[in-house]
């Protein structure tokens, strides 16, 4: 173990200093690593758990690379980031997780989809396109039927990019973008296993948790563990997820997003190569979190222990819809009387419709009790604004 990663002059970089990265900034404050962030906000939430906050553009090769420069182990918080400067600082020594290989492929939705083919990852049926020309040429030669999902190749988050098409009607208000088209899946529930993975291969997975999504906003509402699957469906789950992030030779946390349908069926959907929405019940209802497991992966440390201490349940606390400036949060004090609670928020001072200003974690002594207390704290709880 290097023991000069801590209390010492080593220094991690993070690019991106959203909710994710305030979160991880608590681990390393707590391990006295030294950190330098970047963000394109001078009101990002990392800003104020950082030794070092520089305000610049992830997506500027040279703003990327000068910042990487500066640190001795460069890790992401989002996507979004200028590849190309990332894989010149690795050719230079600096140590970037996750690689930027992966991150090449996984940035890119229709590239991440033709890896899973290429690598006989089950996924569902899809064709890629550069442009709406090119895709009205493939549901016009192909038997391609509506209903069936839009994705851009790259930009979407939080529910942007993806659009489910119901008549070709629809297709006119779709961006003139490359992306790629799926099958619609009838699926039984959306699920997600997180990864993590050593730069030697050294790999542990979180327990799968299962998700519900707002109807329109396309947003996780809850996240649910245990899983109510059968043994069978979540072993077969954490053995694609594993198989993922060995061919992609991912080094920090994996989320894996998957199908679950039929008697056996799982396919995967899309991955983040990050700390994960999904993942966030792992700070107060798993032994080691995500976000010390992702440190302990991308410094090479031993992997934690990601045993589910009690059920739990993960509420994302939204701006609520019809409300837009300095946020209030309506009803903090009676879910602070629950107990077994705990309240995240983000450092956002302003709402807006969906805008994810934080979340909570629910814990009781069985799934049924949990989930039931979830949805008692979302109904007290609201993001508005006065």
């Amino acid at each position: 173990m290097n023991k000069t990663y801590f209390s010492s002059s080593f220094t991690l970089g993070i690019l991106g200093g959203g909710q994710l990265g305030k979160m991880l900034l608590a681990k390393t404050q707590e391990w006295d690593i030294r950190t330098h962030v970047l963000d394109p906000s001078e009101n990002a939430p990392a800003r104020v758990g950082c030794h070092s906050f520089e305000q610049g553009d992830l997506q500027d090769f040279d703003t990327v690379y000068a910042f990487g420069k500066k640190v001795d182990v460069l890790t992401i918080e989002i996507e979004n980031v200028n590849v190309d400067a990332l894989e010149k600082l690795e050719e230079e020594g600096i140590r970037v997780y996750p690689r930027p290989s992966a991150l090449k492929t996984i940035k890119n939705k229709a590239r991440q989809k033709e890896f899973y083919r290429s690598h006989g990852i089950p996924t569902s049926a899809f064709h890629t396109f550069e442009n709406k020309n090119e895709l009205r040429e493939i549901i016009s030669k192909t038997d391609i039927q509506t209903p069936f999902v839009w994705k851009a190749a790259e930009g979407g988050y939080d529910g942007r990019g993806v659009q489910i098409v119901r008549n070709e009607g629809e297709m006119d208000a779709l961006p003139d973008v490359p992306g790629l088209i799926e099958d619609l899946v009838p699926f039984e529930k959306e699920i997600a296993v997180i990864v993590a993975r050593t730069p030697s291969g050294a790999s542990a997975c979180f327990p799968l948790v299962e998700m519900d999504f707002h109807p329109t906003a396309n947003l996780v509402e809850y996240v649910f563990a245990p899983s109510a699957l059968s043994q069978q469906k979540q072993e077969r789950a954490k053995e694609i997820a594993l198989n993922v992030a060995e061919k992609l030779n991912h080094v920090g946390l994996l989320a894996v997003e998957m199908f679950v349908y039929g008697e056996f069926g799982v396919l995967v959907n899309e991955v983040a190569p990050r700390v994960h929405n999904s993942g966030h019940l792992t700070i107060e209802g798993n032994v080691c979190s995500q976000f010390e497991q992702h440190l302990r992966a991308i410094l090479g440390l031993p992997l934690g222990d990601t045993s589910l201490l009690r059920p739990a349940v993960m509420i994302n606390l939204n701006g609520e819809e019809g409300f837009e400036g300095p946020v209030y949060y309506d009803g903090m004090e009676s879910v602070l009387r629950m107990e077994s609670v705990y309240v995240h928020l983000y450092g956002k001072a302003e709402t807006r419709p969906f805008r994810k200003m934080g979340h909570l974690t629910i814990l009781d002594e069985t799934p049924e009790k949990a989930r039931a207390k979830a949805k008692e704290v979302k109904e007290r709880i609201k993001a508005i604004s006065k």
